[in-house]
């Protein structure tokens, strides 16, 4: 018996039985899904080190317009995310990825034949669209095959592997920079949606239970939202999710300048940099993995949201003591502490969001990651584009954005913090 939701949110039970999984094991299963959602990090982090030539070859005079080609990814990226899980609730998760990485491939053919800056603009908004479908997918797919706690892990370990990549992408992408031009990374990723599209076609089969198959209509996505919005625990911490990872994209759009172009001048060392606070989030990711089943979601999360607001206050008194230049080591210090603290909240936030929404897990996805990815867009752009020769604007944007989050997790859960009975 499995169970669903009702129109109202309640819910019901299912007299149906799970097919006998066909599909790969656990380490392959979490590797794929880590790879559909590292797409997107691969696609954002690898190409940070090519700002300047795109600069040069493209006549670029304000160079904090080159964070837009971060941000109308991001666009294209949350805007698609609504259609990808309703057409996957009826359809199936496969059909609906397949075109996301079709879409993808296009994008990315465009992006390495770009005359011009505004056309690479477009190339990124439509790869955007095209990678939506692996972001939304995972998810939905974790939550058919998992549930509660099993769910969080499966999440975390598939989260630690996603965020392997950013510590090595920008490498890859100096690398390709080194041999060629930076077009090339554009091809880099070409490569790699290929491959993903193969081995998702060959090794995983439907997810999608057909009791919980839904007609593709406005009717049924709008049915699907108002339950999602109507959960408080999924609009609460969904929105706590979008602003933390508003931090993130505050700090990716910002990086090239702060560590290159702007302020250290690092060179050759900005992915050696990158990579350090990269790894934090990579480490605690694990550690989450492990102590989720023993500690619970609720508690984890709010441990993270309530040490990432006090050490985001510490960065900016050091920052501001500092006049906004303090040495890079103490900014890479603060901020890989603000990165793993995060990581002990973002999973979690994600797991107890689609938690109550099993029957509408494409739809429910498909709104929480538009909703997140635009909230988590807006206020990265806000804070990016601030940008005014020291860190001082990105230390004010992480205490601000993780004391939202943290009084958002305060409503959600009523005042209340660290449960003993807490999942």
């Amino acid at each position: 018996m499995i169970m669903a939701s009702s129109a109202r949110g309640e819910a019901t039970p299912v007299e149906t039985t799970r097919p006998v999984w066909a599909g790969p094991g656990f380490v392959e299963f979490v590797a794929l899904m880590a790879l559909m959602m590292g797409l997107t990090a691969i696609t954002i982090d690898s190409f940070l080190p090519a700002f300047p030539a795109i600069q040069g070859d493209f006549a670029v005079r304000d160079p904090n317009r080159l964070q837009l080609l971060v941000y109308v990814y991001m666009l294209g990226f949350g805007t698609a995310q609504l259609l990808y899980g309703p057409v996957s609730d009826g359809t199936g998760r496969r059909p609906a990825l397949m075109v996301g990485i079709g879409i993808y491939l296009a994008g990315t053919v465009l992006a390495m034949l770009a005359p011009s800056f505004e056309v690479l603009l477009l190339a990124r908004a439509i790869q955007g669209i095209g990678g939506a479908a692996g972001r939304v997918l995972a998810v939905a797919i974790v939550r058919d095959r998992y549930e509660g706690r099993d769910m969080a892990r499966v999440m975390s370990f598939c989260m630690m592997v996603f965020l392997i990549v950013p510590i090595l992408a920008p490498s890859m992408g100096g690398a390709i920079l080194l041999g060629g031009s930076w077009r090339l990374i554009f091809g880099a990723m070409l490569a790699l949606a290929l491959v993903t599209l193969a081995w998702f076609g060959t090794r995983l089969p439907e997810t999608l239970h057909p009791a919980f198959r839904r007609p593709v209509s406005v009717r049924a996505i709008g049915s699907g939202v108002a339950v999602t919005v109507g959960t408080r625990t999924s609009l609460g911490y969904a929105t706590a999710l979008g602003l933390t990872t508003g931090c993130i994209m505050a700090y990716v759009g910002s990086a090239q300048a702060i560590f290159d172009t702007g302020l250290y001048h690092l060179g050759p060392l900005f992915p050696v940099a990158f990579a350090l606070i990269a790894g934090a989030m990579g480490v605690a990711t694990l550690i989450n993995a492990r102590l989720v089943r023993r500690l619970g979601m609720r508690r984890l999360a709010h441990m993270g949201t309530v040490g990432l607001f006090a050490v985001a206050c510490l960065q900016l008194v050091l920052m501001l003591a500092y006049g906004g230049r303090p040495p890079v080591w103490v900014l890479i210090a603060t901020l890989s502490a603000c990165q793993f603290l995060m990581s002990f909240a973002m999973p979690n936030f994600n797991a107890l969001a689609m938690e109550p929404l099993a029957a509408i897990a494409g739809t429910a996805s498909s709104f929480i990651g538009f909703y997140t990815t635009l909230l988590a867009a807006f206020c990265g752009l806000l804070v990016g584009q601030s940008f005014d020769g020291t860190v001082t604007p990105l230390a004010v944007g992480y205490c601000a954005l993780s004391g939202l989050a943290l009084a958002t997790v305060l409503w959600t859960e009523r005042g209340r913090l660290f449960g003993a009975g807490a999942r």
